[in-house]
């Protein structure tokens, strides 16, 4: 055999390697997401997890941003196909919708990191996460995101044609409801709610988690329907500027 296959051989062997290493620091991320939080899992541990050292971590990822980022796509991955099992385009768009609505749910409940980790990264503006993550890595987050997304998109325009969703643009749709239901279900990870009691004695109260995952579903349907929902008078004088 040629030197010059050699050569792409070896080439080849050494992308494959590097490969399967980043997919084991991206399982071993996840792995101590989901036992910890993503707070308290450190670069450190995660390198040990792997059983490298940590300076290897750094000619893999650009930095922690980078490595949450992919690991978010790996959840989106798997958020992703369950989506798929339950989805069922002969459903009225009401049911279509709210069964995707509770898988997701149910995803963000059972995996809480998950949450964490998407809502770190939303926390940033565009410039920040461009200038913390790569372009090759925020295409990959892009298209993850993208696939979730497309799916509800589908669902509020088949509802729209239908006349059940308010004809509200369905890609800033899907997104709205993407991040409301994160945000929603920080309070089961809370899981106190806040109410007044005496003055200057405010009282806490424990988060029911099953409170909070109908609410967010109720939610979501909610959204979607819209102004549907409001009796054609209060929609006009609402579009008018009036008071209804």
């Amino acid at each position: 055999m040629s030197s010059a296959l050699l050569a792409i051989g070896r080439r080849r062997t050494t992308a494959e390697r590097r490969r399967d290493r980043e997919r084991d620091i991206i399982r071993a991320t996840r792995e101590l997401f989901d036992e910890r939080g993503t707070i308290d899992a450190q670069i450190d541990d995660i390198a040990k997890r792997v059983g490298i050292n940590k300076a290897l971590i750094y000619r893999h990822f650009a930095g922690k941003e980078e490595l949450f980022a992919l690991t978010l796509v790996d959840y989106l991955g798997e958020l992703d196909q369950r989506l798929d099992e339950v989805d069922n385009p002969r459903r009225a768009p009401l049911n279509r919708l709210k069964a995707l609505s509770e898988v997701f749910v149910d995803f963000c409940l059972e995996y809480p990191a998950f949450a964490d980790c998407a809502m770190s990264l939303l926390r940033r503006t565009g410039d920040e996460l461009f200038g913390e993550i790569t372009e090759p890595v925020m295409t990959k987050l892009g298209t993850a995101m993208a696939a979730a997304l497309a799916r509800i998109a589908n669902i509020l325009e088949a509802g729209q044609r239908s006349g059940v969703f308010d004809g509200v643009d369905t890609a800033y749709l899907a997104n709205h409801l993407y991040m409301q239901t994160l945000g929603s279900l920080h309070m089961a990870r809370v899981g106190l709610i806040v109410s007044s009691g005496q003055p200057g004695h405010p009282v806490v109260h424990h988060a029911d988690v099953a409170t909070v995952r109908a609410t967010a579903i109720t939610a979501t349907l909610a959204t979607a329907v819209g102004r549907k929902a409001l009796p054609r008078s209060t929609t006009r004088s609402s579009r008018a500027g009036e008071k209804p």
